[in-house]
C-alpha cells in the first residue's frame, strides 16, 4: 500500500509563489523563453493565450511534471526543487479521468485520507459543486461536466499550498460555470493560492484577481484588469489614437498584448 503524501498544507493567508525564468525547448522550438510572474497569497490568477501559447506546458514545468530547461519555483521565497514539487503543487491537468470504477465519494475520501486533507471541508466542496447526486456514482459514467466538477473537488480537498487548474470551465453550462467560480473564488479566499489557465476570456474575467498573458512561449502582461488596460492603451496608441478604439476589456487586452 502506497504511503500518505505529506503536503506542508495552506497557511490561513496563502502561499506566494514566484516562478523565474522558466525556458523549455524541445530542439529549435522554443515552447517557453525566459518565463517568469508572481502568484500572491491567496489569489486566483489567470493565465491567459492563445492556443499553441505554451501555457500547458508551464503548467507543467511548474508542476515538475515536465522538466525545464532552466527556472525556478519558489514558495514563501523558498525555491523547491523538481522532486519536492509534489509535495508543494497538486496539478489538474484538463481531461483526466482516474478511476473510472470508483464512485466518486470513494474519490474523494481516498484523496482526503492520501494527501492528508481537509476532511472537515468534505460535504462544504460536496455541496458548493452540486456532487450530491452522484457521490454514488462510477466516476467512468460520468459526463465531462460532472466529471470536471468532480475531479476540481479532488484538487480542492487536498493541502498543496499552490493548485493548478488547466481550463477548469470546459465543458460546463452556463449555470456550472458560475458555481465553479464561486466555489474557487471561496477555495482561494481560505488560503489556497490558485493558478488557472483559461481558454474562455469571460471566464476568466469572472473569476480571476490578476491575469498572466503569454504568446509564443513569452509572457506578455502580468498584472489586475486596470493595469493591463493601461498597458495595452499605452501599446495600442501610436497605432490607434482615437479613444473609441481604446482598449476597456480583458478581451480588448489579449487582442492587444498577446
Amino acid at each position: 500500500m502506497a504511503e500518505p503524501v505529506v503536503c506542508p498544507g495552506t497557511s490561513a493567508t496563502g502561499s506566494r509563489v514566484t516562478v523565474d525564468h522558466v525556458t523549455k525547448s524541445y530542439g529549435r522550438l522554443a515552447a517557453l523563453s525566459d518565463v517568469s510572474l508572481s502568484i500572491r497569497a491567496g489569489e486566483v490568477l489567470g493565465l491567459i493565450g492563445p492556443n499553441g501559447a505554451g501555457k500547458t506546458t508551464l503548467f507543467e514545468c511548474v508542476a515538475g511534471v515536465l522538466p525545464s530547461d532552466a527556472g525556478t519555483l519558489s514558495i514563501d521565497g523558498r525555491t523547491i526543487g523538481a522532486k519536492e514539487r509534489a509535495s508543494f503543487v497538486f496539478y489538474m491537468p484538463d481531461g483526466i479521468a482516474p478511476w473510472p470504477s470508483q464512485p466518486v465519494s470513494w474519490a474523494l475520501d481516498f484523496t482526503i485520507g492520501f494527501f492528508g486533507g481537509a476532511a472537515e471541508r468534505r460535504d462544504e466542496v460536496v455541496t458548493q459543486l452540486g456532487l450530491e447526486p452522484l457521490l454514488a456514482s462510477p466516476l467512468g459514467t460520468l459526463s465531462k461536466g460532472q466529471r470536471k466538477r468532480a475531479i476540481l473537488a479532488i484538487g480542492m480537498l487536498t493541502p498543496h499550498p499552490l493548485f493548478l487548474v488547466d481550463e477548469p470551465f470546459d465543458g460546463l453550462d452556463l449555470r456550472q460555470t458560475r458555481e465553479v467560480a464561486s466555489a474557487i473564488r471561496a477555495h482561494a479566499a481560505r488560503g489556497r493560492t490558485v493558478f488557472l489557465s483559461i481558454h474562455q476570456i469571460s471566464d476568466a474575467a469572472r473569476v480571476c484577481d490578476r491575469f498572466v498573458l503569454i504568446s509564443g512561449g513569452r509572457a506578455c502582461g502580468e498584472g489586475t484588469l486596470d493595469e493591463l488596460i493601461a498597458r495595452a492603451r499605452v501599446s495600442a496608441a501610436p497605432s490607434h489614437p482615437s479613444a473609441s478604439s481604446s482598449p476597456s476589456t480583458l478581451e480588448d487586452v489579449v487582442l492587444a498584448l498577446t
